[in-house]
């Protein structure tokens, strides 16, 4: 319905008083509409943080600002709702199983924040079964946990130590057929690769899952990836997964090994990818395609949450003209271990340059340090044989890391180290030789 503008007979609107009288009650978060000379524009009133601007979100999800003195009128057509947070009981349905949930913050724990425009935390972790009750139709969720709730980025080893803790706990309870947890995608990898080490005799499904947008928007894809978690997370795979979009559509995901999945892009639906190997499964909400052998579900074993972890280690990145500096830091602050990204193959500046790394490397080799090799092309595997450089730092005491991701080298650096028993040099390099949890390919797969 439109509204009648009064004006002055020049084309100009007649002024309705001062900006707070337009607004009248507006609040942001309210649902309002903004009465200019020209049109009428419907949406959600933000908080704006820039003086004279009136900022208001659209139902296309866009967000406009409007100067105060172009506005007419601001009417509220609807309040914003506040309600007190209710914990709700969560209820179990005969002949589904029974998965328990772990929320630790990210993109797929938040939703809208009608003030700012921008998404908040969920205020308790059952809001995300509110937002989403389509997943109770296809597993009891008999337990909703959240140890800490941290974006991706703030999280460091000792929040991989209490997630391994707490998901074996719950792996080890007898109504808990499979575990699910939601977090942030920037550095999702690394806890993934972090469980896949820390939990040992691993019994049943373990499922990281995340969205690329909030929960409460009509293009989240939280919704395919929550369903089809499930799905993994009942199943008969006794694994640590990343579960996710397989494409930009809502297709189906794919269910990837935790030490073979990295994100490739930074915003897209299927950003995770399986490096060098096939994904383990094909998943859909009601069925799944495997791909790949897998350790089958043993409700007999009892999962023991081994934490060690040194954090003395480091990864660094090569880049042409670096000097071994870096190196010589590290090892004055008296560091372990260092996983080098290096050239595509695995070199870094050899013997025929003055900045060669060699010396330094040489030198952190003789006093203990463990000095491994990945590439930083990120497909394909390092190989020292094929040109000298590689050989030379072969000879110099490198390990080279076949086609292990560095994300997933840089865990189980400090994971194997953490452990007093594999501590000595020698040792230490025969366990990072040994294919824990996948994080080695006997075949490279495109």
């Amino acid at each position: 319905m439109k509204h009648r503008i009064e004006s002055d007979g020049e084309g100009n609107a007649k002024s309705k008083g001062k900006d707070d009288a337009r607004r009248k009650e507006a609040k942001p978060g309210d649902k309002v509409c903004v009465i200019t000379p020209k049109e009428e524009i419907e949406g959600l009133l933000l908080e704006s943080f820039e003086p004279g601007i009136t900022l208001v979100k659209l139902p296309s999800g866009y967000n406009i600002g409007l100067r105060n003195e172009d506005i007419l009128e601001i009417k509220v057509l609807e309040g914003r709702e506040k309600r007190e947070e209710k914990i709700e009981k969560l209820s179990r349905r005969k002949g589904l199983a029974n998965v328990a949930m772990i929320a630790t913050g990210g993109t797929i724990s938040s939703r809208l924040d009608p003030a700012t425009g921008g998404v908040k935390w969920l205020t308790s972790p059952q809001e995300l079964i509110r937002l989403f009750p389509e997943i109770a139709e296809s597993v009891n969720i008999v337990s909703i946990e959240s140890p800490f709730r941290l974006a991706s980025e703030n999280m460091s080893p000792d929040e991989w130590k209490v997630l391994a803790e707490k998901t074996a706990l719950l792996l080890n309870k007898q109504d808990v057929d499979g575990v699910i947890i939601t977090h942030g995608t920037d550095f999702l990898h690394y806890s993934s690769a972090a469980l896949s080490f820390m939990l040992r005799n691993l019994n049943k499904p373990v499922v990281f899952t995340y969205a690329q947008r909030s929960i409460d928007r009509g293009s989240s894809d939280a919704k395919l990836n929550l369903l089809c978690s499930a799905r993994v997370a009942c199943s008969n795979i006794a694994e640590v997964v990343l579960v996710g979009h397989a494409t930009l559509s809502d297709d189906y995901c794919y269910a990837i090994f935790g030490t073979k999945a990295r994100k490739m892009h930074s915003s897209r639906r299927d950003a995770f990818q399986s490096i060098n190997a096939q994904p383990l499964a094909r998943v859909w909400p009601d069925k799944l395609e495997i791909l790949q052998a897998y350790r089958k579900k043993d409700v007999s074993k009892e999962v023991k949450a081994d934490t060690s972890f040194c954090k003395k280690i480091a990864l660094v990145k090569f880049y042409p003209g670096q000097k071994p500096d870096i190196l010589e830091y590290y090892f004055a602050e008296g560091y372990r271990g260092v996983v080098i990204e290096g050239s595509g193959l695995g070199h870094v500046a050899s013997s025929e340059v003055k900045h060669s790394w060699l010396p330094a490397i040489r030198k952190l080799v003789r006093d203990g340090v463990v000095v491994c090799m990945t590439t930083q092309t990120i497909y394909g595997r390092v190989d020292p044989y094929v040109y000298s450089p590689g050989r030379e730092l072969l000879k110099a005491g490198v390990l080279y890391l076949n086609d292990m991701l560095p994300e997933t080298a840089f865990v189980k650096l400090g994971w194997v180290l953490g452990h007093k028993q594999w501590r000595t040099p020698e040792k230490a390099r025969e366990m990072m030789l040994h294919n824990f949890a996948h994080e080695f390919s006997d075949r490279l797969v495109p």
